[in-house]
Protein backbone atom coordinates (compact mmCIF):
# COMPACT_ATOMS: atom_id res chain seq x y z
CA UNK A 1 0.00 0.00 0.00
CA UNK A 2 1.08 3.56 -1.34
CA UNK A 3 1.97 5.89 1.65
CA UNK A 4 1.30 9.12 1.56
CA UNK A 5 4.47 10.88 1.54
CA UNK A 6 4.55 7.94 -1.75
CA UNK A 7 1.69 9.81 -2.72
CA UNK A 8 3.05 13.23 -2.17
CA UNK A 9 6.30 12.80 -4.10
CA UNK A 10 4.22 11.30 -7.16
CA UNK A 11 2.18 13.72 -7.37
CA UNK A 12 4.49 16.59 -7.20
CA UNK A 13 6.77 14.48 -9.81
CA UNK A 14 3.08 14.08 -12.05
CA UNK A 15 2.66 17.75 -12.05
CA UNK A 16 6.40 18.86 -12.61
CA UNK A 17 6.39 16.44 -15.86
CA UNK A 18 3.00 18.76 -17.35
CA UNK A 19 4.31 22.02 -16.01
CA UNK A 20 7.63 21.41 -17.67
CA UNK A 21 6.75 19.86 -21.26
CA UNK A 22 4.37 22.35 -22.00
CA UNK A 23 6.33 25.36 -20.68
CA UNK A 24 9.07 23.80 -23.01
CA UNK A 25 7.24 23.26 -25.88
CA UNK A 26 5.02 26.45 -25.76
CA UNK A 27 8.79 28.04 -26.02
CA UNK A 28 9.60 26.11 -29.16
CA UNK A 29 6.65 26.57 -30.95
CA UNK A 30 6.11 30.43 -29.44
CA UNK A 31 8.50 31.29 -32.90
CA UNK A 32 5.05 31.09 -34.67
CA UNK A 33 2.83 34.31 -35.30
CA UNK A 34 -0.54 33.54 -36.33
CA UNK A 35 -3.63 35.20 -37.45
CA UNK A 36 -6.73 34.94 -36.61
CA UNK A 37 -8.80 36.41 -38.68
CA UNK A 38 -9.25 33.00 -41.15
CA UNK A 39 -10.57 31.41 -37.70
CA UNK A 40 -13.08 33.97 -36.33
CA UNK A 41 -12.87 36.79 -38.44
CA UNK A 42 -10.92 39.23 -36.31
CA UNK A 43 -7.74 40.70 -37.66
CA UNK A 44 -5.83 39.82 -34.47
CA UNK A 45 -2.58 37.98 -33.97
CA UNK A 46 -1.35 35.63 -31.34
CA UNK A 47 2.15 33.82 -31.09
CA UNK A 48 1.45 30.07 -31.10
CA UNK A 49 3.00 29.25 -28.04
CA UNK A 50 -0.26 30.96 -26.25
CA UNK A 51 -2.09 27.81 -27.20
CA UNK A 52 -1.13 25.45 -24.40
CA UNK A 53 0.31 28.09 -22.09
CA UNK A 54 -2.88 27.84 -20.14
CA UNK A 55 -1.79 24.31 -19.12
CA UNK A 56 1.45 25.83 -17.19
CA UNK A 57 -1.00 28.55 -15.47
CA UNK A 58 -3.12 25.52 -14.02
CA UNK A 59 -0.55 23.31 -12.99
CA UNK A 60 1.23 26.21 -11.42
CA UNK A 61 -1.50 27.50 -9.44
CA UNK A 62 -2.30 23.54 -8.67
CA UNK A 63 1.33 23.27 -7.55
CA UNK A 64 1.25 26.13 -5.51
CA UNK A 65 -1.96 24.90 -3.90
CA UNK A 66 -0.37 21.57 -2.43
CA UNK A 67 3.26 22.29 -2.12
CA UNK A 68 3.30 26.24 -1.95
CA UNK A 69 5.75 29.02 -3.48
CA UNK A 70 8.96 27.10 -2.89
CA UNK A 71 7.26 23.85 -5.02
CA UNK A 72 6.47 26.62 -8.06
CA UNK A 73 9.48 28.54 -7.63
CA UNK A 74 11.60 24.87 -7.71
CA UNK A 75 10.17 23.25 -10.61
CA UNK A 76 10.52 27.11 -12.38
CA UNK A 77 14.36 27.18 -11.57
CA UNK A 78 14.52 23.68 -13.64
CA UNK A 79 12.21 24.50 -16.12
CA UNK A 80 14.05 27.27 -16.98
CA UNK A 81 17.53 25.53 -16.88
CA UNK A 82 16.00 22.87 -19.49
CA UNK A 83 14.67 25.54 -21.71
CA UNK A 84 18.30 26.81 -21.95
CA UNK A 85 20.08 23.95 -22.19
CA UNK A 86 17.18 22.60 -25.07
CA UNK A 87 17.49 26.29 -26.74
CA UNK A 88 21.91 25.35 -26.66
CA UNK A 89 21.23 22.16 -28.54
CA UNK A 90 18.96 23.41 -31.31
CA UNK A 91 21.60 26.56 -31.63
CA UNK A 92 24.54 24.04 -31.93
CA UNK A 93 22.14 22.05 -34.87
CA UNK A 94 21.80 25.04 -36.69
CA UNK A 95 25.26 25.10 -36.99
CA UNK A 96 25.62 21.79 -38.64
CA UNK A 97 27.19 21.26 -41.87
CA UNK A 98 24.17 20.08 -44.01
CA UNK A 99 24.12 16.65 -46.06
CA UNK A 100 23.88 17.72 -49.79
CA UNK A 101 21.06 14.65 -50.41
CA UNK A 102 19.04 16.49 -47.58
CA UNK A 103 19.26 19.68 -49.21
CA UNK A 104 19.00 18.29 -52.64
CA UNK A 105 15.80 16.55 -51.71
CA UNK A 106 13.62 19.40 -49.95
CA UNK A 107 14.88 21.60 -52.54
CA UNK A 108 11.10 22.79 -53.69
CA UNK A 109 7.96 22.87 -51.67
CA UNK A 110 4.76 21.19 -53.56
CA UNK A 111 4.52 23.85 -55.91
CA UNK A 112 7.59 23.08 -57.31
CA UNK A 113 9.58 26.47 -56.05
CA UNK A 114 13.08 26.19 -54.99
CA UNK A 115 13.60 26.76 -51.51
CA UNK A 116 16.91 26.35 -49.05
CA UNK A 117 15.73 23.81 -45.93
CA UNK A 118 18.93 24.40 -44.01
CA UNK A 119 18.68 28.33 -44.15
CA UNK A 120 14.58 27.75 -43.30
CA UNK A 121 15.80 25.61 -40.52
CA UNK A 122 18.17 28.34 -39.17
CA UNK A 123 15.48 31.16 -39.51
CA UNK A 124 12.99 29.11 -37.61
CA UNK A 125 15.22 28.17 -34.87
CA UNK A 126 17.35 31.00 -34.63
CA UNK A 127 14.77 33.63 -34.31
CA UNK A 128 14.00 31.33 -31.21
CA UNK A 129 17.02 32.92 -29.64
CA UNK A 130 15.55 36.18 -29.09
CA UNK A 131 12.57 34.22 -27.78
CA UNK A 132 14.18 32.65 -25.50
CA UNK A 133 16.09 35.74 -23.65
CA UNK A 134 12.65 37.50 -24.27
CA UNK A 135 11.11 33.73 -22.47
CA UNK A 136 13.04 33.26 -19.96
CA UNK A 137 13.49 36.59 -18.50
CA UNK A 138 9.48 37.16 -18.82
CA UNK A 139 8.96 33.78 -17.44
CA UNK A 140 11.27 34.25 -14.09
CA UNK A 141 9.54 37.42 -13.52
CA UNK A 142 6.01 35.94 -14.34
CA UNK A 143 6.88 32.63 -11.95
CA UNK A 144 7.70 34.26 -9.22
CA UNK A 145 5.07 36.99 -9.28
CA UNK A 146 2.24 34.24 -9.77
CA UNK A 147 3.68 32.27 -6.81
CA UNK A 148 3.78 35.57 -4.52
CA UNK A 149 -0.07 36.77 -5.42
CA UNK A 150 -1.23 33.43 -5.30
CA UNK A 151 -0.11 32.70 -1.61
CA UNK A 152 -0.67 36.75 -0.63
CA UNK A 153 -5.25 36.15 -2.17
CA UNK A 154 -4.81 32.79 0.16
CA UNK A 155 -3.74 34.47 2.93
CA UNK A 156 -5.88 37.16 2.81
CA UNK A 157 -9.40 34.82 1.99
CA UNK A 158 -7.81 32.42 4.68
CA UNK A 159 -8.05 29.52 2.58
CA UNK A 160 -10.80 30.45 0.43
CA UNK A 161 -12.01 31.08 -2.89
CA UNK A 162 -9.44 28.85 -4.87
CA UNK A 163 -11.15 30.58 -7.92
CA UNK A 164 -9.70 33.61 -7.05
CA UNK A 165 -5.96 33.24 -6.01
CA UNK A 166 -6.21 31.21 -9.00
CA UNK A 167 -7.56 33.44 -11.45
CA UNK A 168 -6.19 36.56 -10.09
CA UNK A 169 -2.70 34.80 -9.86
CA UNK A 170 -2.79 34.40 -13.00
CA UNK A 171 -4.09 37.85 -14.46
CA UNK A 172 -1.53 39.53 -12.71
CA UNK A 173 1.81 37.92 -13.64
CA UNK A 174 0.12 37.03 -17.19
CA UNK A 175 -0.12 40.98 -17.43
CA UNK A 176 3.86 41.03 -17.33
CA UNK A 177 4.43 38.41 -19.11
CA UNK A 178 2.71 39.38 -21.87
CA UNK A 179 4.73 42.28 -22.52
CA UNK A 180 8.11 41.37 -21.60
CA UNK A 181 8.17 38.04 -23.43
CA UNK A 182 7.41 40.07 -27.02
CA UNK A 183 9.53 43.11 -26.31
CA UNK A 184 12.62 41.47 -25.17
CA UNK A 185 12.25 38.82 -27.75
CA UNK A 186 10.95 41.05 -31.05
CA UNK A 187 11.58 44.40 -30.17
CA UNK A 188 14.88 44.06 -28.51
CA UNK A 189 16.46 40.86 -30.14
CA UNK A 190 14.48 40.78 -33.13
CA UNK A 191 13.03 43.33 -36.00
CA UNK A 192 9.17 44.19 -34.52
CA UNK A 193 7.86 47.70 -34.17
CA UNK A 194 6.68 48.74 -30.40
CA UNK A 195 3.30 49.46 -31.65
CA UNK A 196 3.55 45.58 -32.93
CA UNK A 197 4.73 44.69 -29.48
CA UNK A 198 2.21 46.56 -27.74
CA UNK A 199 -0.53 45.12 -30.53
CA UNK A 200 0.31 41.23 -30.18
CA UNK A 201 0.77 41.40 -26.11
CA UNK A 202 -2.53 42.70 -25.92
CA UNK A 203 -4.34 40.17 -27.70
CA UNK A 204 -2.42 37.60 -26.11
CA UNK A 205 -2.62 38.76 -22.44
CA UNK A 206 -6.69 38.69 -23.39
CA UNK A 207 -6.40 35.02 -24.54
CA UNK A 208 -4.79 34.36 -21.70
CA UNK A 209 -7.43 35.88 -19.11
CA UNK A 210 -10.36 34.37 -20.97
CA UNK A 211 -8.32 30.96 -20.81
CA UNK A 212 -7.97 31.38 -17.15
CA UNK A 213 -11.86 32.04 -16.35
CA UNK A 214 -12.55 29.15 -19.05
CA UNK A 215 -10.03 26.65 -17.26
CA UNK A 216 -11.87 27.53 -13.43
CA UNK A 217 -13.71 24.20 -13.76
CA UNK A 218 -10.27 22.38 -14.83
CA UNK A 219 -8.89 23.52 -11.61
CA UNK A 220 -11.56 21.98 -9.03
CA UNK A 221 -11.59 19.09 -11.08
CA UNK A 222 -8.35 19.02 -10.81
CA UNK A 223 -8.54 19.66 -6.96
CA UNK A 224 -11.32 17.08 -6.40
CA UNK A 225 -9.27 14.39 -8.13
CA UNK A 226 -5.83 15.18 -6.01
CA UNK A 227 -8.43 14.98 -3.24
CA UNK A 228 -9.48 11.94 -3.58
CA UNK A 229 -6.14 10.19 -4.57
CA UNK A 230 -3.96 11.39 -0.98
CA UNK A 231 -7.32 11.16 1.37
CA UNK A 232 -9.11 14.14 3.15
CA UNK A 233 -7.09 14.37 6.23
CA UNK A 234 -3.64 13.96 4.47
CA UNK A 235 -4.97 16.76 1.74
CA UNK A 236 -5.63 19.43 4.17
CA UNK A 237 -2.32 18.56 5.90
CA UNK A 238 -0.16 19.23 2.80
CA UNK A 239 -2.25 21.83 2.32
CA UNK A 240 -1.68 23.65 5.58
CA UNK A 241 1.62 22.84 4.80
CA UNK A 242 2.19 24.52 1.13
CA UNK A 243 0.45 27.73 2.61
CA UNK A 244 3.39 27.65 5.09
CA UNK A 245 5.96 26.62 2.13
CA UNK A 246 6.98 23.70 4.21
CA UNK A 247 5.75 21.13 2.14
CA UNK A 248 8.67 20.18 -0.44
Amino acid sequence: MKTFAHKKNQLYLVLSGIFIVNALLAEIIGVKIFSLEPLIGRPDNLTAGVLIWPVVFVTTDIINEYFGKEGVLRVSYLTAALILFAFLVIYATTKLPPAAFWLDVNSKDPQGQPINIDFAYQMIFRQGLGIIAGSLTAFAIGQVLDATVFQALRRATKGRYVWLRATGSTLVSQLVDSFVVLFVAFYVFGNWSFDQVLDVANTNYWYKFAAAILLTPVLYLAHFLIDRYLGVEETVELQQEAAADVSV
